[in-house]
């Protein structure tokens, strides 16, 4: 399930957000990837220990976590700090999967959905795409700032090589209350049918019954 959100970040948030970004510490990206995709990963970070993460984080995860589409999408049980990322001309991350395991020893969690949020708008910068190879064929995905794209983890994806401007984004991984894909993409299709009843006709009878079955599927299928 690949879906994208528009104008998760208002313009206000935005522009605070690239304001702190123009005067953050990036360091090498290489040094928070794992073993295979150091090999194919080309790119700057910003700084683990930079006092700026809590700030961001606030800003765009907070953003991120109270969507009601990433929230029907991603159903999250753990979700990680972001990452962002900084390409400049001549930087790119070829093909590779997410690594399936992440964070502490202490924290560990599953990696099921993959976020990328866009904060440089994308005429600021040529290529910089993100190409996610689906059992549909290859998505080619570039979009306007604030807004963002939903895709699962096990899916192999890259960046393109920036060759103009600069391309900053925030990515972050959830691990979901329901592990299979396509679990979740019946219950997100189930969620959009259910808000709209509840919202046109809250008293009718299938209404009910579409959101018992949401509910029971949640239920059957969470790993809670």
């Amino acid at each position: 399930m690949l879906i994208t959100i528009d104008n998760l970040l208002d313009q206000p948030t935005l522009k605070t957000v690239r304001e702190m970004l123009d005067r953050a510490d990036f360091v090498d990206g290489k040094l928070s990837a794992g073993k295979e995709a150091r090999a194919v990963k080309n790119n700057e970070e910003l700084s683990l220990q930079s006092p700026l993460h809590q700030q961001l984080n606030q800003l765009v995860m907070g953003a991120l976590v109270q969507n009601k589409k990433y929230q029907n999408a991603a159903l999250p049980l753990k979700l990680a700090t972001a990452f962002y990322a900084r390409y400049t001309q001549g930087m790119t991350y070829g093909f590779h999967v997410d690594d399936p395991i992440m964070g502490p020893m202490r924290g560990r969690y599953r990696s099921d959905i993959s976020t990328t949020i866009f904060l440089s708008d994308k005429s600021e910068y040529e290529g910089g795409e993100i190409i996610i190879k689906t059992e549909f064929g290859e998505h080619k995905i570039k979009l306007k700032a604030g807004s963002a794209v939903i895709y699962p983890s096990r899916s192999l994806h890259q960046v393109t090589e920036v060759t103009k401007g600069v391309r900053l984004v925030a990515v972050t991984w959830a691990q979901s209350l329901v592990k299979s894909n396509e679990q979740r993409e019946l219950l997100y299709d189930l969620a959009i049918a259910r808000d709209k009843l509840i919202k046109t006709m809250p008293q009718a009878d299938e209404t009910g019954r579409v959101s018992r079955a949401y509910a029971n599927l949640l239920r059957m299928w969470s790993e809670v």
